[in-house]
């Protein structure tokens, strides 16, 4: 049953600056396992969950270190790693909460229009120092692929 107070229907109440900061740690799951209660009410089966999930986080986190070498998504698959490590332990959940406040921190910098105007500023001098480069070579070279180069 859901019951729905004034924080719901849209009221925003207006006092200290600590409201939005309480509002945003209230978002955050309580710490610990996530394993479903029959299987935390047996300290062997909760034990056995928390292996199977350990060696399926480590697989996937494997797998990700691998695409980090050979193509694939390494670092998507590596944080699908951490966050089913993060359904059982606690650690893993510090983890994924640091990485998920980190990525928004990021992704709002991002945002702000002087690291973009400096960003673009960047790619703009990147492709005129590329397009300089490929005017050196066809003027050196002419259209003709390197293999065919004759010394």
């Amino acid at each position: 049953m859901v019951i729905y107070g004034a924080h719901c229907s849209g009221e925003r109440s207006r006092g200290s600056g600590s409201v939005g900061r309480v509002e945003t740690e209230s978002k955050e799951r309580a710490l610990g396992s996530r394993a479903p209660r029959f299987i935390r009410s047996s300290r062997a089966l909760h034990l056995s969950w928390q292996v199977g999930v350990f060696f399926v986080g480590l697989a996937v986190v494997i797998a990700g270190v691998l695409m980090l070498v050979f193509p694939g998504p390494g670092w998507l698959v590596i944080f699908a790693g951490l966050a089913i490590w993060a359904t059982e332990f606690v650690w893993a959940q510090i983890v994924l909460r640091w990485t998920r406040r980190k990525v928004s921190e990021a992704a709002k910098r991002a945002l702000d229009p002087k690291v973009r105007r400096r960003n673009m500023l960047i790619t703009a001098l990147g492709m005129v120092i590329a397009a300089s480069l490929l005017g050196v070579y066809l003027a050196l070279y002419g259209v003709v692929m390197p293999w065919e180069l004759k010394g």
